[in-house]
């Protein structure tokens, strides 16, 4: 047997087994669905569960079962769609919550863990391959941030951790928002959505009621835009919509929401912030070729 204290690839197989242990006290599976269970991370000492939203395909008879083998019934806090993150409640359960760790980069070594049903929970090794900034989902979220990593995402990761080798988690897994590869959320971003859902059930996202593209500003409007080169042209606007009712026009163009330069579709969604929903927002537009500002009240997306 290899001498961890002589040989380093004995140490470091050593830590990363310790970093599952640590990590592992605090995973839990979470049983919502037909098929293979998924697992959750215990995120607060006093039952509150964070895992991923596609896994819960009911709302009722979710079954959680804790690192000990203990089972228990849990409900839901709050789930996102638009981020796949769902938070549960597991009522009277003392909890191990789960450290969290610094930001990573690529080449940081990191863990994938996953509790999928009964046992000590699996892992699988890789690094950091890429970190990403803000950016829209296919499911019509905006998250501030993403991870890609070498890791295998075995069935049932979903909703379970990466972490680092430290057994700290660097992020939330997910199956569904990679599209043919796992993708993670990392853990600032998620604890920003975690803190929304708690609070009030939901992540609210800002709706104007607009369909826009992209479009490039001739020389002679980008001189009107401060040198602008592009902007979003407004092609459709729903009827009672708040865009209507802030007189928004088909043909204005957008230049800005606020403070936010829109020069594309996920600048616009990425200026539609929770905190924007309910309050009056000021549009910098061009309306036949001169500027404009639009003050609309943002509402909110259902």
């Amino acid at each position: 047997m290899a001498d961890a204290s002589t040989n380093p690839l004995a140490a470091l197989s050593d830590a990363l087994a310790d970093a599952v242990d640590r990590a592992g006290r605090s995973i839990v599976t979470v049983a919502a669905r037909r098929r293979l269970p998924a697992t959750g991370i215990a995120w607060a000492a006093d039952g509150v569960i964070v895992t991923a939203d596609h896994v819960l395909e009911r709302e009722d008879d979710i079954t959680v079962t804790l690192p000990d083998g203990t089972e228990a019934k849990a409900t839901i806090a709050g789930r996102d769609p638009g981020s796949d993150l769902a938070v549960l409640r597991v009522a009277g359960a003392a909890l191990t919550p789960i450290e969290r760790g610094p930001a990573v980069r690529p080449g940081h070594l990191v863990l994938a863990l996953g509790r999928a049903g009964d046992g000590m929970p699996m892992a699988s090794f890789g690094v950091v391959s890429a970190v990403g900034g803000q950016w829209r989902t296919f499911t019509g979220g905006t998250v501030a941030g993403f991870l890609r990593s070498d890791t295998t995402f075995y069935p049932g990761f979903s909703g379970g951790p990466l972490a680092d080798a430290e057994g700290r988690a660097v992020g939330i897994n997910s199956s569904r928002l990679g599209r043919g590869g796992g993708l993670t959320i990392p853990i600032a971003a998620a604890t920003t959505i975690v803190d929304a859902l708690l609070s009030q059930g939901r992540l609210k996202r800002g709706y104007l009621g607009i369909g826009s593209q992209p479009t490039p500003l001739p020389e002679a409007l980008a001189a009107k835009a401060n040198g602008q080169a592009s902007g979003l042209l407004v092609v459709g606007i729903e009827p009672g919509s708040p865009a209507e009712r802030g007189g928004l026009l088909v043909g204005d163009i957008l230049l800005r929401l606020g403070e936010t330069v829109v020069s594309g579709t996920e600048a616009l969604q990425g200026a539609l912030g929770p905190d924007t929903v309910g309050h009056p927002m000021a549009i910098a537009v061009l309306r036949g070729g001169e500027p404009a500002t639009i003050t609309v009240t943002v509402g909110e997306r259902e």
